[in-house]
C-alpha cells in the first residue's frame, strides 16, 4: 500500500505512518505520533506529538488534534473539529512572570474516541472524556462529558437525543438526556437490532 504525502505537508521526525495513508497539503504532524493504515489526513490539519490514531480513520480539513488524544479504528472526524486537553488553561502562572510551556503536565487530560465514531463538522471536544463506539456527534456540538456507545448527541453542551446504528442511520429519538428505560429497535436501513436498557444502547448479535 502506497503512502502519499503532499509536498507542502510537514511530517516531523518520529511520526509513524501506516501503508496506504494519505497526508494532504499544508498538514503539520509533530513527532512522535502514530497514524495507522489507510487513513486520510485532510488539508491544513494539525496533529500534535503523542497522538495515537488507528487504521482507516478519515480526518477532514482544518482539524486540530492536541496532545493526549487517542483515536481508534474507523473514526470519522469532520472539517473544523477542535480537540482540547486542559480544562482551565492559562498562558502564565499567577504572577505573569513567565510563559507556560506547551509540554504535557498535570493539567493535560486525555480524550479517547472509540472505534467507528463520527464527529460532525466544527465540533469542539472537551478533555478527560471518552466518545463511545459508533457514536454520532452532530455538527457544531460542544462535547463536555463522555458519550456512550451508539448515542446521537447534539448541542451546546452536547446532549443525547437518540441512538444511531453501526451503519450511521438514526434508529431512535428521545428528549434531550432522556432515553427510555427499555426499548427494542431495528435499523430500517440495514436491519441490525438494538436494545436500549437504562440509557445504554446495546447491539444485538445478528444470529
Amino acid at each position: 500500500m502506497t503512502l502519499q504525502i503532499h509536498p507542502t505537508a510537514l511530517v516531523e521526525d518520529g511520526v509513524e505512518l501506516g501503508g496506504g495513508t494519505a497526508v494532504w497539503d499544508n498538514v503539520h504532524i509533530r513527532g512522535p505520533a502514530r497514524i495507522g493504515r489507510q487513513c486520510i489526513v485532510g488539508e491544513k490539519t494539525y496533529i500534535a506529538y503523542g497522538v495515537e490514531i488507528g487504521d482507516r480513520v478519515k480526518i477532514n480539513a482544518f482539524v486540530y488534534i492536541c496532545t493526549g488524544v487517542t483515536i481508534e479504528d474507523g473514526v470519522m472526524i469532520s472539517a473544523g473539529t477542535v480537540f482540547t486537553n486542559d480544562r482551565f488553561p492559562r498562558a502564565t502562572p499567577p504572577d505573569l512572570a513567565t510563559l507556560r510551556g506547551s509540554e504535557p503536565d498535570s493539567d493535560t487530560l486525555p480524550t479517547r474516541v472509540r472505534q467507528g465514531a463520527t464527529i460532525g463538522a466544527r465540533s469542539v471536544i472537551g478533555c478527560d472524556l471518552e466518545i463511545g463506539r459508533f457514536t454520532m456527534v452532530g455538527m457544531g456540538s460542544v462535547v463536555t462529558r463522555s458519550v456512550p456507545d451508539f448515542h446521537l448527541v447534539v448541542g451546546h453542551p452536547a446532549r443525547s437525543v437518540g441512538a444511531v446504528c453501526r451503519c450511521g442511520q438514526p434508529i431512535a429519538r428521545w428528549a434531550p438526556d432522556a432515553p427510555p428505560a427499555s426499548l427494542d429497535v431495528a435499523c430500517a436501513e440495514c436491519g441490525r437490532g438494538y436494545e436500549v436498557r437504562d440509557g445504554a444502547v446495546i447491539e444485538l448479535d445478528p444470529s
